[in-house]
């Protein structure tokens, strides 16, 4: 009964998760659903079907007179309705905006300083639109924003995953501080999991491509897939948003891995890359170019990998669930009703898939990370190219021609 009432309460958020805000599944509403949309950054935080949670907005301003400032509003609908701040879709259009891909459920109009007037239809939220909500802020005037550092959607479950990591750490290192897990064997639930997880990362990962480097890599290494990997599961959990779908926050994670990568590299590891031994000297000059693009195309195939792989599996769930509103919209509610089923089930079948996933890409970041570090830091004897550049001229040599005696 126990694992019924589960599987039902996984379905009712799997759907939670995917309803727009003010859905109603009716062919008279023409809801629109827009998977891309759902699983966008943003500057709230979306609890459909209550209203949003406005986040902070940080703003570094030149005004008209050379000037910088820094403007700080408690949200969006702050600084829109005290007059500093105008939509960007308020500035660039006149007339009727269709804002959210939402249907028209309440129209305003915001007049801003500079007399910028434009009608905005869109869901009405409180005092402004979705449209208005979602909308770049630009200041009026000669005014502009040199820096946004405003808190988004991600950047919030980014820190919340960072947060849980430092949780889960500092307890880990008070039990460890006070001999359990040194001294005596791991105790609990708690313990024993996340010890497997470190020895599993230590000794099947890191230490096979660090050798005697992998206590000093290992703190990174443990960190990155933590964070990789509770970023990854917080954006399963119903109104969350996977901060790792944010190709920015990859940029981040991956430009660590070079760094480390290029401040490890040793000696032989620069020499392979501007004046690579074992070939023609004319040729040397040709590689030099491909071995660097070559340094520069791992972390950017690492940020990619992420990004795509967590944002994939979340349209694709989301665009499952939108087949319901598709169908609804063209066929009729029977249609929808029909159809729901099989979606729900694919949906959920897909969800328990990105679970898997979260842990293989938090996996595959650490190792790759592990594999290019190691790849920099590893020492090369000189004789290994020597005594291959021998068997080069011996076998191009007559005199290693095979003898067969009689």
């Amino acid at each position: 009964m126990i694992k019924r009432a589960s599987i039902f309460v996984l379905l009712a958020q799997l759907t939670l998760l995917a309803l727009p805000r003010g859905v109603a599944a009716s062919s008279d509403d023409q809801e629109k659903f827009d998977a891309l949309h759902h699983s966008a950054n943003a500057y709230y935080l979306d609890i459909a079907p209550l209203d949003p949670i406005e986040l902070p907005r940080i703003f570094i301003v030149r005004y008209e007179d050379g000037s910088y400032g820094l403007n700080l509003f408690r949200s969006t609908s702050s600084a829109i309705l005290n007059g500093h701040y105008v939509s960007e879709i308020d500035a660039g259009h006149g007339g009727e905006v269709q804002g959210d891909d939402h249907e028209v459920e309440g129209d305003t109009h915001a007049e801003t300083q500079g007399g910028i007037t434009g009608e905005i239809t869109g869901e009405l939220i409180g005092e402004i639109t979705t449209a208005q909500l979602e909308g770049h802020l630009v200041p009026p005037g000669g005014s502009h924003v040199v820096l946004d550092l405003s808190i988004s959607r991600h950047l919030f479950f980014a820190w919340l995953a960072m947060g849980i990591v430092l949780l889960i750490m500092t307890r880990l290192a008070g039990m460890y501080k006070k001999g359990i897990g040194r001294e005596t064997a791991p105790r609990g639930l708690f313990q024993n999991m996340f010890e497997g997880m470190v020895v599993f990362i230590r000794d099947d990962i890191v230490k096979p491509n660090l050798g005697d480097k992998t206590d000093k890599y290992l703190p990174y290494l443990l960190t990155a897939f933590f964070f990789i990997l509770t970023a990854n599961l917080l954006g399963l959990v119903p109104f969350g948003a996977t901060a790792t779908s944010n190709l920015m926050v990859t940029v981040v994670l991956a430009s660590f891995t070079f760094v480390f990568t290029q401040l490890g590299g040793t000696k032989t590891y620069w020499m392979h890359i501007f004046w690579p031994p074992g070939i023609p000297t004319f040729v040397k000059p040709i590689l030099m170019p491909v071995e660097v693009l070559g340094i520069l195309t791992k972390p950017i195939a690492l940020a990619i990998r992420l990004f795509a792989n967590m944002t994939a599996g979340h349209l694709v769930i989301l665009s499952l669930i939108g087949l319901i509103f598709s169908f609804t919209n063209i066929f009729g509610s029977g249609a929808g009703y029909g159809v729901a089923p099989v979606s729900v089930a694919f949906a959920l079948f897909i969800y328990f898939l990105e679970l898997l996933v979260s842990f293989i890409q938090a996996y595959v970041f650490t190792m790759l990370s592990a594999l290019f570090i190691g790849m920099a830091i590893q020492e090369h004897e000189a004789h290994d190219d020597a005594h291959q550049e021998q068997q080069i001229e011996a076998s191009a040599s007559p005199e290693a021609e095979p003898v067969f005696a009689n």
